[in-house]
């Protein structure tokens, strides 16, 4: 079965996408962007704010609550030369991302480093202000491999916490096929509007269309919310450059997800759950598939990742969701945890068993994307019906473009 997955050739997630069909910046609404919904054999255009007229009855929304990080340090040398160092992941705390975040000088992660060739080596600084105090920050980088750099942040005065230096010192990281540099207002519209915990470099989008005020009629409308996290990373960008999918290394996320969601997930496990987004699908599968491997490999893991190609593998048995979600519940009683911490690495492309996932609410990817797959992996070449009418009748795309509601 991986035989055959592996094989895709992503040519046939290819589209025409022209430059001016990308959203550049949000409407000044969120919600009055347009909704291209997908159901019964039929296609139909509306707003995003009438979504609830579309939704099956009694259905769970399950959205993402992570909170994009100002994870963008631009630095000057003494040279003159910029030197950029995005944040990717935490080393400090144990890779827990609060922990990275709470802690005082000095810190280390790995980053990305632009313009890495004008850095050879000492470290770089910046002065910054964090509440009327003088702070002097300054990066040192450790190692270097070819996947990222890792740098050890230093600051004087030490005990002001490494989310305060980001606050003050770093850049919303706008996706980069926007062509632009990152604005005041992208504070506010690149972030949903129940960001909660911080760890994202990209955010959530299809969330970005929801306002508290819609939160709040879905809810009279007798649809259920349920909250889980998935931290971004920068591999989401990252195109299939490759002509199969078998050769792409899918990047690696980190997901939180707190015991009552998954006894939530259990009791309306027949109910339409539905994701708000592709990471929001990518962690409630992730979700499942752990729960499968604690079945087959026994409860004492505990460092759980879910490796890219894991739901392809042969199986005799392949357990139900409520099984695996209670497989998940005996795991955490046995070891004592309020919440199931994982990092995932799912590709899910077509022929991926999609086991909690019966609709989705999402954005328009990138072509030749492993998003597109995992759209194509629930609705088939459909997408590709979606995407012509979207192109057709003037929708905009990707990160801060239009949305759609597709339900096989």
């Amino acid at each position: 079965m991986i035989f055959n997955v592996q094989n895709i050739n992503i040519a046939e997630y290819d589209y025409p996408l022209p430059d001016e069909r990308i959203a550049k910046y949000p409407l000044a609404e969120r919600d009055a962007s347009k909704l291209l919904v997908l159901k019964d054999n039929g296609l139909c255009e509306d707003y995003f704010r009438n979504i609830g007229n579309y939704l099956p009855e009694r259905s769970v929304l399950i959205f993402n609550e992570t909170k994009v990080v100002r994870a963008r340090l631009l630095f000057t040398k003494d040279s003159g030369a910029a030197i950029e160092v995005f944040c990717l992941e935490p080393v400090t705390g144990g890779g827990d991302y609060q922990l990275a975040f709470a802690a005082a000088s000095p810190v280390e992660w790995h980053c990305l480093v632009g313009n890495s060739r004008r850095w050879r080596d000492g470290k770089l600084s910046m002065q910054l202000k964090i509440r009327g105090k003088d702070v002097i920050l300054k990066a040192e980088r450790v190692e270097k491999t070819d996947a990222y750099s890792l740098i050890r942040f230093s600051w004087e005065p030490a005990n002001i916490s490494f989310a305060d230096v980001l606050e003050a010192a770093g850049e919303i990281p706008l996706p980069p096929y926007l062509h632009r540099e990152a604005e005041p207002s992208d504070r506010e519209r690149y972030q949903t509007v129940f960001a909660k915990y911080e760890g994202s470099v990209a955010a959530p989008t299809a969330s970005l269309h929801l306002t508290k005020p819609l939160i709040n009629k879905l809810k009279e409308q007798g649809h259920t919310i349920e909250e889980v996290t998935l931290h971004v990373g920068a591999g989401t960008f990252r195109p299939v450059a490759t002509d199969t999918i078998g050769e792409h290394e899918m990047h690696s996320e980190t997901i939180i997800v707190r015991r009552q969601a998954i006894e939530n997930l259990i009791d309306n496990i027949e109910r339409t759950i539905i994701p708000v987004g592709t990471t929001s699908m990518r962690t409630i599968e992730s979700v499942y598939w752990t729960g499968v491997m604690l079945f087959e490999q026994g409860l004492e893991e505990r460092n759980i990742h879910v490796n890219q190609w894991y739901p392809y593998q042969e199986r005799e048995y392949l357990p139900p969701a409520q099984e695996s979600l209670e497989t998940i519940l005996k795991y955490l009683d046995m070891h004592g945890l309020n919440a199931l911490h994982a990092t995932t690495a799912l590709m899910i492309a077509p022929s991926c068993p999609i086991m909690i996932t019966k609709a989705l609410i999402t954005n328009f990817h990138q072509p030749k994307s492993t998003l597109l797959l995992l759209v194509s992996a629930l609705i088939g070449d459909r997408w590709k019906e979606a995407y012509r009418f979207a192109l057709n009748h003037d929708f905009r795309f990707l990160s801060y473009g239009d949305s759609c509601l597709f339900i096989p």
